[in-house]
């Protein structure tokens, strides 16, 4: 039931042309009791099918809370999507009903969440949360509901699968909760799935094992996938293409392999330049100077600019568009990394 996609996403190994989702000048706030949060400041993108798209960028970048804005999942109040468009299935999600979203919601789009601890119900046994989207959205009996949630826990690597259908949350380890949670993203076969960071709170053998999962699921059933992660050394293993976010905006994206050899904004290298990297053993790794934004003020100029090496007038005066500077490679800057001089743009 799940492979049923793979074959309309995934054609000879190409993605196709038609985005999955495209997402138009997301602009998200919060209110807090020290002023507004500009959390998101006009972020723009699109998925292709069968693309594993992803996202990366220091915490507080955005990450997290564009991808949950698609799904109106921020808590409103205080949160509140201030202007934007997500087309996803001929819809606006951002403008449908909010009963037809509960639709997509776990049916066309799954989301796997950060902390596989807190995420599941730890009151229902797991195969009473992986029957409830079927039987919700599928229409399954319990006898179905019963042998899809069994086939589910075999697919995502979970031994005796039936008897951990009688399991509670509790009773299993961390990477077996994450199993389950992305059992359950994939239960209805969605068009996309959503990864909030899905191996942070898990040690470093079960993250390679979850990845690896990922990584085979991806393989068989072509589903596209946004992978949100501060990791860059995952990122280099599963994406095709790569959004670098910072300061609620995306600032660079291009193809993995461009992103890795080729990065043009200065956040992007400096990020690069914080990783060890085993091509260039003996070098010192080097930290991104000064202090992540101030959200509070909407901006003026360029985010990065206290931090960056390179910036003038213009950076503080005048917020970057996203340029086009290579095949499917855009950057948001106003200095030009190549030619060592101001952008013409």
């Amino acid at each position: 039931m799940v492979a049923a996609h793979a074959a309309d996403h995934w054609l000879a190994g190409e993605l196709l042309s038609t985005p999955v989702l495209k997402v138009t000048d997301l602009k998200t706030e919060f209110d807090t009791p020290d002023g507004v949060v500009h959390a998101v400041n006009g972020v723009s993108f699109e998925v292709r099918p069968g693309e594993f798209l992803g996202v990366v960028g220091e915490s507080g970048s955005g990450k997290s809370v564009t991808m949950m804005s698609l799904l109106r999942l921020i808590p409103m109040p205080p949160g509140r999507i201030v202007s934007g468009a997500a087309e996803f299935d001929d819809e606006d999600l951002l403008a449908v009903d909010i009963d037809d979203l509960r639709e997509v919601r776990g049916g066309k789009i799954g989301f796997i969440f950060q902390d596989p601890m807190t995420s599941l119900n730890p009151v229902l046994t797991i195969g009473k949360q992986l029957r409830e989207p079927l039987k919700i959205h599928l229409r399954c009996d319990t006898k179905t509901a019963n042998e899809t949630a069994a086939n589910l826990l075999t697919m995502v690597g979970l031994p005796d699968a039936k008897q951990r259908l009688k399991s509670y949350p509790h009773e299993l380890s961390g990477g077996m909760r994450q199993r389950v949670m992305i059992a359950i993203a994939l239960a209805c076969s969605p068009q996309l799935l959503i990864a909030d960071e899905p191996t942070t709170a898990l040690d470093v053998t079960v993250q390679a094992q979850i990845i690896d999962i990922v990584q085979n699921l991806r393989d068989q059933l072509g589903t596209a996938m946004i992978w949100i992660t501060h990791d860059l050394g995952v990122i280099a293993g599963l994406a095709d293409r790569v959004l670098v976010m910072y300061g609620g905006a995306i600032v660079e994206q291009a193809k993995v392999a461009d992103v890795y050899q080729r990065p043009e904004h200065p956040y992007t290298q400096g990020l690069l330049n914080s990783v060890p990297r085993l091509d260039q053993k003996g070098s010192e790794l080097e930290s991104i100077k000064g202090s992540p934004p101030n959200m509070y003020s909407e901006p003026t100029g360029c985010t990065f600019a206290p931090r960056c090496p390179y910036a003038f007038s213009r950076c503080r005066e005048e917020v970057p568009q996203l340029v086009e500077v290579g095949d499917d490679h855009m950057v948001a800057c106003w200095w030009d990394t190549k030619t060592e001089a101001p952008r013409d743009v």
